[in-house]
Protein backbone atom coordinates (compact mmCIF):
# COMPACT_ATOMS: atom_id res chain seq x y z
CA UNK A 1 0.00 0.00 0.00
CA UNK A 2 2.96 2.32 0.39
CA UNK A 3 3.03 2.50 -3.40
CA UNK A 4 0.07 4.87 -3.00
CA UNK A 5 2.60 7.55 -2.11
CA UNK A 6 4.78 6.78 -5.15
CA UNK A 7 7.96 7.77 -3.33
CA UNK A 8 10.30 6.49 -0.62
CA UNK A 9 9.34 7.75 2.82
CA UNK A 10 12.73 8.24 4.43
CA UNK A 11 11.53 11.31 6.30
CA UNK A 12 8.66 9.39 7.91
CA UNK A 13 10.50 9.51 11.21
CA UNK A 14 10.75 11.69 14.28
CA UNK A 15 13.39 14.41 14.27
CA UNK A 16 15.07 12.96 17.33
CA UNK A 17 15.87 9.79 15.37
CA UNK A 18 17.81 11.96 12.92
CA UNK A 19 19.58 13.95 15.63
CA UNK A 20 20.66 10.71 17.34
CA UNK A 21 21.83 9.31 14.00
CA UNK A 22 23.81 12.51 13.46
CA UNK A 23 25.32 12.12 16.92
CA UNK A 24 26.37 8.54 16.17
CA UNK A 25 27.87 9.66 12.87
CA UNK A 26 29.65 12.60 14.48
CA UNK A 27 31.04 10.29 17.16
CA UNK A 28 32.57 7.86 14.63
CA UNK A 29 30.13 5.09 15.57
CA UNK A 30 29.44 3.95 12.00
CA UNK A 31 30.56 0.36 12.66
CA UNK A 32 28.73 0.01 15.97
CA UNK A 33 26.04 -2.65 15.89
CA UNK A 34 22.81 -2.75 17.87
CA UNK A 35 19.82 -4.98 18.45
CA UNK A 36 16.37 -3.50 19.06
CA UNK A 37 13.11 -5.26 19.88
CA UNK A 38 9.60 -3.99 19.18
CA UNK A 39 6.91 -5.15 21.62
CA UNK A 40 3.82 -3.97 23.54
CA UNK A 41 3.10 -4.04 27.26
CA UNK A 42 -0.68 -4.45 27.49
CA UNK A 43 -3.16 -6.27 25.26
CA UNK A 44 -5.53 -3.78 23.63
CA UNK A 45 -9.25 -3.45 24.46
CA UNK A 46 -8.71 -5.05 27.90
CA UNK A 47 -8.50 -8.32 26.02
CA UNK A 48 -6.30 -11.35 26.32
CA UNK A 49 -4.33 -11.19 23.07
CA UNK A 50 -3.30 -9.17 20.04
CA UNK A 51 -2.98 -10.06 16.36
CA UNK A 52 0.19 -9.02 14.56
CA UNK A 53 -0.24 -7.15 11.28
CA UNK A 54 1.74 -4.75 9.13
CA UNK A 55 4.73 -6.87 8.10
CA UNK A 56 4.05 -6.60 4.37
CA UNK A 57 4.16 -2.82 4.52
CA UNK A 58 7.33 -2.98 6.61
CA UNK A 59 8.96 -5.10 3.91
CA UNK A 60 7.83 -2.70 1.19
CA UNK A 61 9.07 0.26 3.20
CA UNK A 62 12.52 -1.21 3.85
CA UNK A 63 12.96 -2.26 0.24
CA UNK A 64 12.30 1.33 -0.82
CA UNK A 65 13.94 3.04 2.14
CA UNK A 66 16.25 5.86 1.19
CA UNK A 67 16.66 9.62 1.50
CA UNK A 68 16.03 11.46 -1.73
CA UNK A 69 17.60 14.73 -2.82
CA UNK A 70 14.46 16.66 -1.87
CA UNK A 71 14.59 15.11 1.61
CA UNK A 72 18.17 16.23 2.08
CA UNK A 73 17.40 19.68 0.69
CA UNK A 74 14.76 20.00 3.38
CA UNK A 75 17.03 18.72 6.15
CA UNK A 76 19.69 21.23 5.10
CA UNK A 77 17.29 24.06 5.96
CA UNK A 78 16.80 22.97 9.58
CA UNK A 79 18.38 25.19 12.22
CA UNK A 80 19.22 24.92 15.90
CA UNK A 81 17.62 27.24 18.46
CA UNK A 82 20.63 29.52 18.07
CA UNK A 83 20.22 29.68 14.29
CA UNK A 84 23.05 27.33 13.29
CA UNK A 85 22.62 24.66 10.64
CA UNK A 86 21.42 21.49 12.37
CA UNK A 87 23.13 18.92 10.13
CA UNK A 88 26.46 19.07 8.30
CA UNK A 89 26.43 18.60 4.53
CA UNK A 90 28.72 15.57 4.81
CA UNK A 91 26.19 13.86 7.10
CA UNK A 92 23.44 14.51 4.59
CA UNK A 93 25.64 13.00 1.89
CA UNK A 94 26.09 9.96 4.13
CA UNK A 95 22.31 9.61 4.41
CA UNK A 96 21.91 9.85 0.65
CA UNK A 97 24.37 7.01 0.05
CA UNK A 98 23.09 4.80 2.86
CA UNK A 99 21.46 1.49 1.94
CA UNK A 100 19.51 -0.75 4.27
CA UNK A 101 21.79 -3.59 5.45
CA UNK A 102 20.21 -4.86 8.69
CA UNK A 103 18.90 -8.27 9.71
CA UNK A 104 15.20 -8.30 10.52
CA UNK A 105 13.22 -11.08 12.18
CA UNK A 106 9.49 -10.80 12.81
CA UNK A 107 6.39 -12.75 13.74
CA UNK A 108 4.16 -13.52 10.79
CA UNK A 109 1.10 -11.44 10.03
CA UNK A 110 -1.86 -13.14 11.64
CA UNK A 111 0.16 -14.51 14.56
CA UNK A 112 -1.51 -14.23 17.95
CA UNK A 113 0.87 -12.36 20.26
CA UNK A 114 1.08 -11.32 23.89
CA UNK A 115 2.65 -8.57 26.02
CA UNK A 116 6.46 -8.33 26.14
CA UNK A 117 6.95 -10.74 23.27
CA UNK A 118 9.06 -9.15 20.53
CA UNK A 119 7.00 -8.80 17.38
CA UNK A 120 10.10 -7.70 15.55
CA UNK A 121 13.86 -7.81 16.11
CA UNK A 122 16.31 -5.75 14.11
CA UNK A 123 20.10 -6.08 14.16
CA UNK A 124 22.57 -3.91 12.28
CA UNK A 125 24.40 -0.58 12.24
CA UNK A 126 23.08 1.48 15.12
CA UNK A 127 22.43 4.47 12.87
CA UNK A 128 20.09 2.47 10.65
CA UNK A 129 18.39 0.62 13.49
CA UNK A 130 17.80 3.93 15.27
CA UNK A 131 16.43 5.73 12.22
CA UNK A 132 13.94 2.91 11.65
CA UNK A 133 12.37 3.07 15.13
CA UNK A 134 9.54 5.43 14.23
CA UNK A 135 8.53 3.95 10.86
CA UNK A 136 8.59 0.39 12.21
CA UNK A 137 6.33 1.38 15.10
CA UNK A 138 4.08 3.34 12.73
CA UNK A 139 3.77 0.45 10.30
CA UNK A 140 3.06 -2.16 12.98
CA UNK A 141 1.15 -0.51 15.83
CA UNK A 142 -2.01 0.62 14.05
CA UNK A 143 -2.42 -2.44 11.79
CA UNK A 144 -2.02 -4.76 14.78
CA UNK A 145 -4.55 -2.73 16.78
CA UNK A 146 -7.19 -2.99 14.03
CA UNK A 147 -6.49 -6.65 13.24
CA UNK A 148 -7.01 -7.34 16.95
CA UNK A 149 -10.29 -5.40 16.99
CA UNK A 150 -11.48 -7.29 13.94
CA UNK A 151 -10.49 -10.59 15.54
CA UNK A 152 -12.53 -9.76 18.63
CA UNK A 153 -15.55 -8.73 16.56
CA UNK A 154 -15.37 -11.85 14.41
CA UNK A 155 -15.06 -14.05 17.50
CA UNK A 156 -18.23 -12.41 18.85
CA UNK A 157 -20.02 -13.01 15.54
CA UNK A 158 -19.09 -16.68 15.48
CA UNK A 159 -19.66 -18.18 12.04
CA UNK A 160 -21.60 -15.12 10.82
CA UNK A 161 -19.82 -12.98 8.20
CA UNK A 162 -18.56 -9.55 9.33
CA UNK A 163 -18.25 -6.77 6.76
CA UNK A 164 -15.99 -3.75 7.30
CA UNK A 165 -18.01 -0.59 6.55
CA UNK A 166 -15.73 2.05 8.05
CA UNK A 167 -14.21 3.95 5.12
CA UNK A 168 -16.04 7.21 5.80
CA UNK A 169 -15.15 7.15 9.51
CA UNK A 170 -11.48 6.21 9.18
CA UNK A 171 -8.59 8.54 9.98
CA UNK A 172 -7.77 9.65 6.47
CA UNK A 173 -6.93 7.70 3.33
CA UNK A 174 -3.99 5.80 4.76
CA UNK A 175 -5.92 5.04 7.93
CA UNK A 176 -8.79 3.70 5.84
CA UNK A 177 -6.64 1.50 3.62
CA UNK A 178 -4.62 0.16 6.54
CA UNK A 179 -7.78 -0.49 8.55
CA UNK A 180 -9.45 -2.35 5.71
CA UNK A 181 -6.44 -4.60 5.14
CA UNK A 182 -6.00 -5.25 8.87
CA UNK A 183 -9.71 -5.94 9.33
CA UNK A 184 -9.51 -8.58 6.64
CA UNK A 185 -6.55 -10.23 8.38
CA UNK A 186 -8.57 -10.28 11.61
CA UNK A 187 -11.41 -12.15 9.92
CA UNK A 188 -13.74 -9.76 8.07
CA UNK A 189 -15.08 -11.29 4.88
CA UNK A 190 -15.56 -8.11 2.87
CA UNK A 191 -15.42 -4.32 2.79
CA UNK A 192 -17.24 -1.32 1.36
CA UNK A 193 -13.84 0.14 0.36
CA UNK A 194 -13.60 -0.28 -3.43
CA UNK A 195 -10.01 0.99 -3.61
CA UNK A 196 -9.04 -1.80 -1.21
CA UNK A 197 -10.95 -4.17 -3.46
CA UNK A 198 -8.84 -3.10 -6.42
CA UNK A 199 -5.45 -2.93 -4.71
CA UNK A 200 -5.78 -5.74 -2.17
CA UNK A 201 -8.28 -8.09 -3.80
CA UNK A 202 -10.64 -7.93 -0.83
CA UNK A 203 -14.29 -8.72 -1.72
CA UNK A 204 -16.37 -5.52 -1.87
CA UNK A 205 -19.95 -5.31 -0.65
CA UNK A 206 -22.68 -2.68 -0.69
CA UNK A 207 -26.05 -1.70 -2.17
CA UNK A 208 -27.70 1.62 -1.32
CA UNK A 209 -28.11 4.29 1.38
CA UNK A 210 -31.08 6.13 2.86
CA UNK A 211 -30.60 8.88 0.29
CA UNK A 212 -31.58 6.45 -2.48
CA UNK A 213 -34.91 5.76 -0.78
CA UNK A 214 -35.50 9.44 -0.08
CA UNK A 215 -34.93 10.36 -3.73
CA UNK A 216 -38.18 8.60 -4.72
CA UNK A 217 -41.83 9.25 -4.02
CA UNK A 218 -42.16 6.02 -2.07
CA UNK A 219 -39.97 3.43 -0.46
CA UNK A 220 -41.52 0.72 -2.61
CA UNK A 221 -40.68 2.56 -5.84
CA UNK A 222 -37.10 3.07 -4.69
CA UNK A 223 -36.69 -0.66 -4.10
CA UNK A 224 -38.38 -1.52 -7.40
CA UNK A 225 -36.21 0.90 -9.36
CA UNK A 226 -33.07 -0.43 -7.73
CA UNK A 227 -34.11 -4.02 -8.48
CA UNK A 228 -34.67 -3.14 -12.13
CA UNK A 229 -31.22 -1.52 -12.33
CA UNK A 230 -29.26 -4.10 -10.31
CA UNK A 231 -31.34 -7.26 -9.96
CA UNK A 232 -28.35 -9.30 -8.82
CA UNK A 233 -27.40 -6.99 -5.94
CA UNK A 234 -30.56 -6.49 -3.92
CA UNK A 235 -30.01 -5.94 -0.22
CA UNK A 236 -32.57 -3.30 0.70
CA UNK A 237 -32.06 -0.82 3.54
CA UNK A 238 -35.48 -0.97 5.21
CA UNK A 239 -35.41 1.55 8.08
CA UNK A 240 -35.74 4.91 6.32
CA UNK A 241 -39.36 5.42 7.47
CA UNK A 242 -40.87 2.36 9.16
CA UNK A 243 -38.67 -0.72 9.42
CA UNK A 244 -41.25 -3.49 9.33
CA UNK A 245 -43.20 -1.78 6.57
CA UNK A 246 -39.88 -1.50 4.77
CA UNK A 247 -39.47 -5.27 5.06
CA UNK A 248 -42.95 -5.72 3.57
CA UNK A 249 -42.02 -3.44 0.68
CA UNK A 250 -38.82 -5.42 0.16
CA UNK A 251 -40.89 -8.61 0.08
CA UNK A 252 -43.16 -7.18 -2.63
CA UNK A 253 -40.14 -6.36 -4.77
CA UNK A 254 -38.69 -9.75 -3.87
CA UNK A 255 -41.74 -11.47 -5.38
CA UNK A 256 -41.12 -9.52 -8.59
CA UNK A 257 -37.46 -10.62 -8.51
CA UNK A 258 -38.52 -14.26 -8.13
CA UNK A 259 -40.60 -14.02 -11.29
CA UNK A 260 -37.46 -12.79 -13.07
CA UNK A 261 -35.44 -15.72 -11.75
CA UNK A 262 -33.60 -13.48 -9.29
CA UNK A 263 -33.29 -13.44 -5.51
CA UNK A 264 -33.86 -10.98 -2.70
CA UNK A 265 -30.41 -11.33 -1.14
CA UNK A 266 -31.19 -9.50 2.08
CA UNK A 267 -32.61 -6.63 4.07
CA UNK A 268 -30.47 -4.36 6.21
CA UNK A 269 -31.40 -2.94 9.61
CA UNK A 270 -29.54 0.25 10.53
CA UNK A 271 -31.42 1.61 13.55
CA UNK A 272 -33.86 0.78 16.31
CA UNK A 273 -34.08 -2.33 18.48
CA UNK A 274 -32.03 -4.69 16.35
CA UNK A 275 -33.03 -7.76 18.33
CA UNK A 276 -36.79 -7.15 18.10
CA UNK A 277 -36.68 -5.91 14.51
CA UNK A 278 -34.57 -8.82 13.30
CA UNK A 279 -36.92 -11.36 14.89
CA UNK A 280 -40.03 -9.70 13.44
CA UNK A 281 -38.35 -9.25 10.05
CA UNK A 282 -37.41 -12.93 10.00
CA UNK A 283 -41.06 -13.87 10.66
CA UNK A 284 -42.26 -11.70 7.77
CA UNK A 285 -39.63 -13.02 5.37
CA UNK A 286 -40.19 -16.67 6.28
CA UNK A 287 -43.98 -16.37 6.02
CA UNK A 288 -43.60 -14.89 2.53
CA UNK A 289 -41.30 -17.70 1.41
CA UNK A 290 -38.01 -15.83 1.67
CA UNK A 291 -36.24 -18.16 4.09
CA UNK A 292 -32.95 -17.75 2.22
CA UNK A 293 -33.02 -13.95 2.43
CA UNK A 294 -30.49 -12.78 4.98
CA UNK A 295 -30.90 -10.07 7.57
CA UNK A 296 -27.97 -7.66 7.70
CA UNK A 297 -27.37 -5.27 10.60
CA UNK A 298 -25.25 -2.18 11.03
CA UNK A 299 -25.43 0.96 13.24
CA UNK A 300 -22.47 1.48 15.61
CA UNK A 301 -21.93 -2.21 16.22
CA UNK A 302 -19.03 -3.55 18.27
CA UNK A 303 -18.00 -6.92 19.68
CA UNK A 304 -19.90 -6.48 22.96
CA UNK A 305 -23.16 -5.49 21.26
CA UNK A 306 -22.86 -8.30 18.70
CA UNK A 307 -22.28 -10.86 21.45
CA UNK A 308 -25.26 -9.48 23.39
CA UNK A 309 -27.56 -9.58 20.34
CA UNK A 310 -26.58 -13.15 19.57
CA UNK A 311 -27.21 -14.15 23.17
CA UNK A 312 -30.68 -12.57 22.95
CA UNK A 313 -31.47 -14.68 19.89
CA UNK A 314 -31.37 -11.96 17.23
CA UNK A 315 -31.95 -13.28 13.71
CA UNK A 316 -29.08 -11.35 12.16
CA UNK A 317 -26.94 -13.26 9.67
CA UNK A 318 -24.43 -10.63 8.49
CA UNK A 319 -22.84 -7.85 10.56
CA UNK A 320 -21.65 -4.55 9.08
CA UNK A 321 -19.17 -2.82 11.40
CA UNK A 322 -17.69 0.60 10.74
CA UNK A 323 -16.63 3.23 13.25
CA UNK A 324 -15.87 0.90 16.15
CA UNK A 325 -13.69 -1.27 13.93
CA UNK A 326 -11.59 1.04 11.76
CA UNK A 327 -10.87 3.56 14.51
CA UNK A 328 -9.92 0.96 17.11
CA UNK A 329 -12.72 2.46 19.21
CA UNK A 330 -12.01 2.18 22.93
CA UNK A 331 -8.23 1.90 22.48
CA UNK A 332 -6.66 4.82 20.60
CA UNK A 333 -3.31 3.08 20.08
CA UNK A 334 -1.37 -0.09 20.66
CA UNK A 335 1.35 0.79 23.18
CA UNK A 336 4.14 -0.63 21.05
CA UNK A 337 7.67 0.37 22.07
CA UNK A 338 11.14 -0.13 20.59
CA UNK A 339 14.03 -0.78 22.93
CA UNK A 340 17.78 -1.27 22.56
CA UNK A 341 18.75 -4.68 23.96
CA UNK A 342 22.31 -5.40 22.75
CA UNK A 343 25.28 -3.38 21.52
CA UNK A 344 28.81 -3.97 20.25
CA UNK A 345 31.47 -1.77 18.66
CA UNK A 346 32.27 -4.09 15.74
CA UNK A 347 30.85 -7.31 14.35
CA UNK A 348 33.75 -9.28 15.87
CA UNK A 349 33.23 -8.01 19.41
CA UNK A 350 31.09 -9.86 21.97
CA UNK A 351 27.62 -8.47 22.55
CA UNK A 352 26.95 -6.29 25.58
CA UNK A 353 23.37 -6.79 26.69
CA UNK A 354 21.45 -3.63 27.55
CA UNK A 355 18.32 -2.83 29.51
CA UNK A 356 16.41 0.24 30.59
CA UNK A 357 15.75 0.50 34.31
CA UNK A 358 12.55 1.80 35.87
CA UNK A 359 10.95 2.03 39.29
CA UNK A 360 8.23 -0.17 37.81
CA UNK A 361 9.19 -3.73 36.96
CA UNK A 362 6.79 -3.68 34.01
CA UNK A 363 8.83 -0.92 32.36
CA UNK A 364 12.27 -2.52 32.70
CA UNK A 365 13.18 -3.60 29.20
CA UNK A 366 14.43 -7.06 28.24
CA UNK A 367 18.13 -7.47 27.37
CA UNK A 368 19.71 -9.81 24.84
CA UNK A 369 18.84 -11.07 21.38
CA UNK A 370 15.43 -12.54 21.97
CA UNK A 371 13.37 -15.29 20.44
CA UNK A 372 9.91 -16.53 21.44
CA UNK A 373 9.18 -20.23 21.65
CA UNK A 374 5.54 -21.35 21.64
CA UNK A 375 4.60 -24.72 23.16
CA UNK A 376 1.58 -26.82 22.30
CA UNK A 377 -0.04 -30.11 23.23
CA UNK A 378 -1.88 -32.14 20.56
CA UNK A 379 -5.65 -31.97 20.91
CA UNK A 380 -5.24 -29.12 23.40
CA UNK A 381 -3.53 -26.39 21.41
CA UNK A 382 -1.09 -23.76 22.63
CA UNK A 383 -0.26 -23.84 26.33
CA UNK A 384 2.61 -21.41 26.98
CA UNK A 385 5.22 -19.10 25.42
CA UNK A 386 8.80 -18.58 26.56
CA UNK A 387 11.24 -15.75 25.88
CA UNK A 388 14.86 -16.83 25.58
CA UNK A 389 18.21 -15.40 24.56
CA UNK A 390 18.77 -16.65 21.04
CA UNK A 391 22.60 -16.95 21.18
CA UNK A 392 22.30 -19.22 24.25
CA UNK A 393 19.76 -21.53 22.64
CA UNK A 394 16.87 -23.27 24.40
CA UNK A 395 17.62 -26.14 26.82
CA UNK A 396 16.02 -29.53 26.21
CA UNK A 397 14.29 -29.23 29.57
CA UNK A 398 13.87 -26.08 31.62
CA UNK A 399 11.53 -24.00 33.72
CA UNK A 400 9.79 -20.95 32.31
CA UNK A 401 9.29 -18.28 34.94
CA UNK A 402 6.69 -15.55 35.19
CA UNK A 403 8.85 -12.39 35.37
CA UNK A 404 6.22 -10.58 37.44
CA UNK A 405 5.73 -13.43 39.91
CA UNK A 406 8.78 -15.73 39.99
CA UNK A 407 6.95 -18.13 42.31
CA UNK A 408 4.92 -19.12 39.25
CA UNK A 409 6.79 -21.40 36.89
CA UNK A 410 6.23 -24.27 34.51
CA UNK A 411 8.43 -27.11 33.34
CA UNK A 412 8.77 -27.49 29.56
CA UNK A 413 10.75 -30.08 27.65
CA UNK A 414 11.28 -31.57 24.21
CA UNK A 415 8.23 -33.76 24.81
CA UNK A 416 6.07 -30.73 23.97
CA UNK A 417 5.58 -29.54 20.44
CA UNK A 418 7.13 -26.11 19.91
CA UNK A 419 7.95 -23.48 17.32
CA UNK A 420 9.86 -20.20 17.31
CA UNK A 421 7.76 -17.19 16.36
CA UNK A 422 10.38 -14.77 15.03
CA UNK A 423 11.13 -15.67 11.42
CA UNK A 424 14.01 -14.35 9.27
CA UNK A 425 12.74 -11.60 6.98
CA UNK A 426 15.91 -9.72 5.95
CA UNK A 427 19.57 -10.69 6.11
CA UNK A 428 22.11 -7.94 5.43
CA UNK A 429 19.37 -5.94 3.79
CA UNK A 430 18.25 -8.70 1.43
CA UNK A 431 14.67 -9.93 1.78
CA UNK A 432 14.43 -13.70 2.32
CA UNK A 433 10.72 -13.83 3.00
CA UNK A 434 8.08 -14.75 0.43
CA UNK A 435 5.03 -12.67 1.21
CA UNK A 436 1.85 -14.78 1.41
CA UNK A 437 -1.41 -13.63 -0.14
CA UNK A 438 -3.79 -11.63 2.02
CA UNK A 439 -6.28 -14.50 1.90
CA UNK A 440 -3.58 -16.88 3.14
CA UNK A 441 -2.76 -14.49 6.03
CA UNK A 442 -6.43 -14.36 7.00
CA UNK A 443 -6.68 -18.16 6.92
CA UNK A 444 -3.51 -18.47 9.01
CA UNK A 445 -4.86 -16.01 11.59
CA UNK A 446 -8.11 -17.95 11.91
CA UNK A 447 -6.18 -21.21 12.27
CA UNK A 448 -3.91 -19.77 14.96
CA UNK A 449 -6.73 -18.22 16.98
CA UNK A 450 -8.51 -21.56 17.03
CA UNK A 451 -5.52 -23.16 18.77
CA UNK A 452 -5.88 -21.02 21.90
CA UNK A 453 -8.24 -21.84 24.73
CA UNK A 454 -11.59 -20.04 24.68
CA UNK A 455 -10.84 -18.47 28.06
CA UNK A 456 -8.04 -16.40 26.52
CA UNK A 457 -10.41 -15.11 23.84
CA UNK A 458 -13.19 -13.97 26.16
CA UNK A 459 -14.29 -10.41 25.47
CA UNK A 460 -14.34 -9.55 29.17
CA UNK A 461 -12.01 -10.69 31.95
CA UNK A 462 -10.03 -13.07 29.76
CA UNK A 463 -7.67 -15.63 31.20
CA UNK A 464 -4.03 -14.53 31.10
CA UNK A 465 -2.10 -16.74 28.69
CA UNK A 466 1.19 -17.88 30.28
CA UNK A 467 4.21 -16.05 28.86
CA UNK A 468 7.41 -16.54 30.82
CA UNK A 469 11.17 -16.41 30.59
CA UNK A 470 13.39 -19.42 30.09
CA UNK A 471 15.06 -19.97 33.46
CA UNK A 472 18.66 -19.10 32.54
CA UNK A 473 17.48 -16.03 30.66
CA UNK A 474 15.46 -14.90 33.68
CA UNK A 475 18.60 -15.30 35.82
CA UNK A 476 20.62 -13.29 33.27
CA UNK A 477 18.12 -10.45 33.33
CA UNK A 478 18.01 -10.32 37.12
CA UNK A 479 21.81 -10.17 37.26
CA UNK A 480 21.91 -7.33 34.72
CA UNK A 481 19.28 -5.40 36.68
CA UNK A 482 21.32 -5.78 39.85
CA UNK A 483 24.53 -4.58 38.13
CA UNK A 484 22.72 -1.65 36.51
CA UNK A 485 21.31 -0.53 39.84
CA UNK A 486 24.75 -0.72 41.41
CA UNK A 487 26.15 1.52 38.65
CA UNK A 488 23.33 4.03 38.88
Amino acid sequence: MLTLYNQPLGLMTDLYELTMAYGYWKSQMLENEAVFHLFFRKPPFNGGFAIAAGLENIIDYLQRWRFETSDLDYLSTLKTESGETLFEESFLSYLQEMKFCCDLDAVQEGDVVFPYEPLLRIQGPIIQAQLLETPLLTLLNFPSLIATKAGRICLAAGEDPVLEFGLRRAQGIDGAMTATRSSYIGGCTGTSNTLAGKLLNIPVKGTHAHSWVMAFESEYSSFQTYAEALPGNCVFLVDTYDTLQGVKNAIEVGLWLKKKGRSLIGVRLDSGDLNYLSIESRKLLDKAGFKETKIYASNELNETLIADLKQQGAKIAVWGVGTHLVTGYGQPALDGVYKLSAFRKTSTDPWKYKLKLSEKLAKISDPGILQVRRFSIPEQGYVADALYNSPDGFPSSTMIIDPFDPTRSRLVSDSLHSKDLLQPIFRKGECLYSKPSLAAIQSYCKQELALFDKSIKRLQNPHVYPVGMEESYYTLKMELIKKARQRA
